[in-house]
C-alpha cells in the first residue's frame, strides 16, 4: 500500500481507501463485510468512508460491529460520516441537512452507530441552499474543538462554495475544510482537474475521489448490456441508468467500450486500470473503492501494480481514447 496526505493536513491516509455505500447494511451481510474489512486493513487501507444515509445508518451500525469483532487499534485507521440526507427514510425538517443542530446530531449518532469516540473525517454531504455557510462552518469548528472530529470537509460542493467557507473560517478564526470528496474517473473529470485546480494550492484542499470505476461502467460491466445480476437491472436503481451509460452525445457508453477494449491490449483489467488512473492526479489523496466480494477487492488492490506495469506511453493511448 501507499500513502498520501490528505492536503496540507498531517494525517496519511492510504492511497485506496473502504466505503460502504450500496452495499453494507444492505446487499452484505455481516460476515462478507467483516471479510471485506479484515482483507482491506491486511491489504494496508487505513481509511473507511460512510454515510449517515447509506442504508439508513445501517452501513455504520455493520461496520461498528466489524470493528468492534476485529479489535483494530483505534490510533491505526480512520473512519468517516457524511450528513445531509438524515438517516431515515422520511427526515423530518431537523433530520436532514447542515443547520447547527442536524450537524450535532449527526455526529453523535454516527459516533454511536460506529461504536467510537471521535470521527477522524466529517464531511457536509451535499450544499445546503437553506443554511448559511458560516452556520455550518462554525458547527464543524465546534465539534472539532470538542473532540468529536479530527478533520471536517465537504463533498460535492461548488469551488465558489468552498471559497466562502475558507473565507468565513479565516475571518473568525475556525477550523475550514480540510478535504472536499468528488466524484472523479474518466468519464467525469470536473470538478477535480478544473474547478478545484486554484484550491489545491491557495487552501491546501485534499480530495478523497469516489466512483473511480463510475459506477461500473468502466469495468466493461455494460458493454452489451444491462446484466440481470448487475445494480442497474434492480428496480430500486433504474432511474440511474441513464446517468450512468448516458446517452449518444455524451458517449459515455461508447468510450467506456474503447477503454475495456485498450485494456485488453494492455494486458491488464480494466477495473483496477481505471482507479490507477485516478491515482495519477497528485491532488487525489484517496480513492475510495466499493466492494460486496472479496474477489472484486482484491483485483481493485491490484491498481497499485498496474500503475506501475503501464509505461507513458499506454496512458496516452487511454487519453486519447477518451476522447
Amino acid at each position: 500500500m501507499e500513502y498520501r496526505r490528505l492536503g496540507s493536513s498531517g494525517l496519511q491516509l492510504s492511497v485506496l481507501s473502504f466505503g460502504t455505500w450500496a452495499t453494507f447494511g444492505d446487499s452484505v451481510d455481516r460476515g462478507d463485510a467483516r471479510n471485506l474489512v479484515a482483507a482491506a486493513w491486511d491489504h494496508g487501507i487505513n481509511y473507511f468512508d460512510h454515510a449517515e444515509n447509506y442504508a439508513f445508518g445501517g452501513a455504520e451500525r455493520v461496520m461498528g460491529d466489524v470493528l468492534a469483532d476485529l479489535r483494530l487499534p483505534r490510533d491505526s485507521f480512520a473512519v468517516s460520516s457524511k450528513a445531509f440526507n438524515g438517516a431515515v427514510e422520511s427526515p423530518r425538517p431537523m433530520q436532514r441537512g447542515l443547520s447547527r443542530k442536524h450537524l450535532h446530531d449527526g455526529c453523535h449518532a454516527a459516533l454511536k452507530r460506529l461504536r467510537v469516540d471521535y470521527l477522524d473525517l466529517f464531511y457536509c454531504h451535499c450544499p445546503d441552499p437553506e443554511v448559511p455557510i458560516a452556520e455550518s462552518v462554525a458547527a464543524m469548528d465546534t465539534l472539532i474543538r470538542q473532540g468529536k472530529v479530527l478533520y471536517w470537509g465537504t463533498s460535492s460542493w461548488s469551488a465558489g462554495q468552498l471559497r466562502e467557507a475558507f473565507t468565513v473560517a479565516r475571518e473568525h478564526n475556525m477550523q475550514p475544510p480540510t478535504m472536499e470528496q468528488p466524484q472523479y474517473n474518466l468519464l467525469h473529470r470536473e470538478p477535480v482537474e478544473t474547478e478545484y485546480a486554484p484550491l489545491y494550492e491557495a487552501f491546501g484542499l485534499g480530495t478523497t475521489v469516489w466512483s473511480p470505476l463510475a459506477s461500473g461502467l468502466l469495468t466493461g460491466k455494460y458493454n452489451a448490456g444491462v446484466p440481470a445480476d448487475s445494480r442497474l437491472a434492480n428496480p430500486q436503481y433504474s432511474d440511474l441508468q441513464g446517468v450512468i451509460l448516458g446517452d449518444a452525445a455524451s458517449r459515455r457508453l461508447e468510450r467506456a467500450r474503447a477503454f475495456t477494449a485498450l485494456a485488453a491490449e494492455l494486458g491488464v483489467k480494466p477495473a483496477p486500470l481505471a482507479i490507477a488512473w485516478c491515482l495519477r492526479n497528485p491532488h487525489v489523496s484517496s480513492v475510495i473503492l466499493g466492494a460486496s466480494r472479496i474477489e472484486q477487492l482484491l483485483q481493485n488492490l491490484e491498481a497499485l501494480e498496474v500503475g506501475r506495469q503501464v509505461d507513458e506511453a499506454g496512458w496516452k493511448r487511454i487519453e486519447t481514447a477518451m476522447q
